[in-house]
C-alpha cells in the first residue's frame, strides 16, 4: 500500500483472499467478520462539534477495520494549499467552499473512514453526497466536557473563547441528529465508546 500524500488516504485493500479480522479494542472477544473479496464498502462519515472525538475514534476504528482514514480538514488544507484559518480570514464563505470541493471527493471513494469538519452539516450538500457512498454517524459529546479539554484557540470557529462551544452546540445539534443514521453518544472510557461505535460501523455495512 502507498500514499499519495501525507494526507492522503490509503489506496482501497484488495486482498487475494476474502478478508477476516476480529474487531480490536473491544471489551469482550467478538466474533470474526467476513468480507467478501471485491464488496462495495460503504465509506464511515464521522460528524460532530470540534473537540468531540471524530478523529480519535476514526483513527482506531480504520484500525480495527483495516480501513482508510481520512481527517478531511488534513486533507482539505493539502489540496486547497492553504490552512483553515487562510482560508477563514478570507471569510467563512470561503472556507466553506472549500470544504464542499473536499465533501465532493472524498464521497466518490469508498471503504473510508472519514472524520469530518465540525461545520460540515451547515451546507445541506454535503450531506446528500456524504449520504451517497456512506453511512454518518453523529459523535455527540458534551458541549462542557469538550470546552474542558480541547484547545479552542487553535481552532478558529472557537477562538472566542469556550462559551462559543455552548453557542455552536445549540446551532448543530439540530443538524447533526437530522444528518445522523445513528448516534454515538461519546462518555465513559474510550474503550467503551469505540466498541459501541465499531459494532454500529459494522452493522451499517449490512454484515450483522
Amino acid at each position: 500500500m502507498r500514499r499519495t500524500s501525507p494526507f492522503e488516504p490509503l489506496e482501497p485493500i484488495e486482498p487475494a483472499e476474502p478478508l477476516s479480522f476480529a474487531i480490536k479494542g473491544a471489551a469482550r472477544p467478538e466474533r470474526l467478520i467476513h468480507f467478501p473479496k471485491g464488496a462495495f464498502m460503504k465509506n464511515i462519515i464521522l460528524i460532530g462539534m470540534p473537540g468531540c472525538g471524530k478523529s480519535t475514534l476514526g483513527r482506531r476504528l480504520a484500525g480495527a477495520l483495516h480501513r482508510s482514514f481520512v481527517d478531511a480538514d488534513a486533507y482539505l488544507e493539502e489540496k486547497e494549499g492553504k490552512s483553515i484559518p487562510e482560508l477563514f480570514a478570507v471569510s467563512e464563505d470561503c472556507f466553506r467552499d472549500a470544504e464542499e470541493r473536499t465533501i465532493e471527493a472524498l464521497a466518490k471513494r469508498e471503504s473510508l473512514v472519514i472524520a469530518t469538519g465540525g461545520g460540515v452539516v451547515k451546507r445541506a450538500v454535503n450531506i446528500e453526497r456524504l449520504k451517497k457512498t456512506g453511512t454518518i454517524y453523529f459523535i455527540d459529546r458534551r458541549p462542557e466536557d469538550i470546552a474542558g479539554d480541547v484547545e479552542v484557540s487553535t481552532r478558529p470557529l472557537l477562538a472566542e473563547g469556550s462559551a462559543k462551544v455552548y453557542t455552536l452546540y445549540h446551532e448543530r445539534i439540530t443538524l447533526y441528529r437530522k444528518a445522523a443514521d445513528e448516534i454515538v453518544v461519546n462518555e465513559g472510557s474510550l474503550e467503551s465508546v469505540l466498541e459501541k461505535l465499531t459494532k454500529l460501523a459494522i452493522r451499517g455495512q449490512g454484515i450483522i
